[in-house]
């Protein structure tokens, strides 16, 4: 899986091996809608694979027992 973690790049967020690209930023793109295809073109050196490994990394990290805040929570 090319997905690193180096607390001297990016602050230690978790990246796709050889770039600065977070797994947070995909996500992100992919949340607001943009296609694969889309964040593959802004960013060439990204592959599917990378951004099929970024979402398994993201659901492997969810497996955590760890309570994630809402929206609903705040209110």
């Amino acid at each position: 899986m090319p997905v690193i973690s180096n607390p001297t790049i990016m602050m230690g967020k978790p990246t796709i091996k050889g770039t600065l690209i977070t797994v947070e930023s995909i996500l992100e793109r992919l949340a607001a809608g943009e296609s694969e295809v889309q964040i593959m073109e802004a960013n060439p050196r990204l592959s599917a694979n990378d951004i099929r490994d970024a979402l398994h990394f993201a659901a492997r990290a969810m497996h955590a027992d760890v309570l994630y805040p809402t929206d609903a929570d705040a209110a």
